[in-house]
């Protein structure tokens, strides 16, 4: 508040390995190193909570896949906000263990039927995550995440309208074209229209958890010659080997090399050459786009923005008097790409 830098957000990748094999994302190429056990993810979250973090979103990689994902998020909830990302292959079989820990859970879907099995590269993995949803969203309040590419920017409308027979929210992310994965990245002049539709649809009531705003930003930048000033010092990301990845999520693609536990964060973030990343806008991803148009001057609204607001606009009906001006929601996790 007095100038200094410190992460408000913060994502954090229990593995690499995965049970779907999506195109455009670099992660589940990797091999994982040796897990951290319980004792260490206690370690990162403590860390973490020195630093300032008030909101932790578990990734992977697939984080159902640990046998251990409970326990985690039991220790994750008992210090901060969290959420969780999963394909949905395996929610309907882990809920009981999870749901009680996660404020929001966002399953990844990336188009209808056979185009988002075609992404995942896994016959039916439309269909389980899809039934994933359906067994969630009575427990936890649940979010559907997209991921817009080349290859289904015909379906993003047609995301939506499931969001809304679901009765769950929608976030919506840009395919990035990482170095270690196939470039999905729309076309220019296809991505225009879907970006505009979207923000309209936004406008007019469809359960799309980016602000009009977002979209707007992305149209600017892109389009109009109008950057917008990214702030990657509001979120920390860990691997899954408990190192901070610098400066941010997308930029050397999640690699970490200092273990959080063992830097004084707070220090780091103040000495860190930030600038040079401030007008960066290759991405478009909502982590970091959101939390960049929001203006930090009243810390005490944190939760109320980021958890009581989302959880008001998913159950259709929102406190008016307790949502903040313009109905921002600001997400604290990512899908995986």
């Amino acid at each position: 508040m007095q100038g200094e830098k410190s992460p408000v957000l913060a994502g954090h990748k229990l593995l690499y390995r995965c049970n779907l094999q999506c195109k455009m994302c670099p992660f589940w190429r990797r091999g994982d190193e040796v897990l951290l056990g319980l004792a260490d993810e206690i370690r990162i979250m403590d860390a973490l909570a020195r630093a300032g973090v008030s909101f932790l979103g578990f990734e992977g990689g697939e984080p159902l896949l640990r046998r251990d994902i409970g326990e985690i998020l039991r220790e994750g909830h008992a210090r901060f906000h969290t959420s969780l990302v999963t394909n949905g292959w395996l929610l309907e079989h882990r809920l009981p263990e999870i749901a009680e820990h996660l404020d929001l859970l966002f399953v990844s879907l990336d188009g209808i039927g056979e185009t988002h099995d075609r992404l995942r590269g896994v016959a039916r993995s439309f269909d389980r995550a899809v039934g994933g949803i359906r067994a969630a969203r009575a427990a936890v309040p649940t979010v559907i995440s997209h991921t817009v590419t080349r290859e289904n920017l015909h379906d993003a409308e047609a995301v939506v309208e499931l969001a809304e027979q679901l009765e769950v929210g929608l976030t919506v992310q840009i395919a990035y074209d990482y170095r270690s994965a196939r470039a999905l990245s729309p076309q220019r002049e296809e991505l225009l229209p879907v970006i505009e539709r979207l923000r309209d649809l936004r406008r007019s009531g469809a359960p799309i958890l980016e602000s009009a705003e977002y979209f707007d930003a992305i149209l600017g930048s892109w389009y109009g010659g109008r950057p917008w000033r990214c702030k990657p010092w509001l979120t920390i990301n860990i691997d899954p080997s408990g190192r901070i990845v610098l400066p941010c999520y997308v930029l050397h693609e999640y690699g970490g090399s200092l273990p959080v536990w063992e830097v004084d964060v707070r220090q780091l973030w103040n000495t860190f050459s930030w600038a040079p990343y401030e007008s960066c806008n290759q991405c478009a991803l909502a982590c970091y786009l959101e939390p960049s148009l929001f203006q930090w001057t009243n810390l005490s609204s944190l939760r109320e923005r980021v958890v009581d607001g989302a959880v008001n606009y998913l159950k259709r009906a929102p406190k008016v008097s307790s949502r903040p001006k313009g109905g921002r929601w600001i997400p604290i996790a990512r899908p995986p790409d």
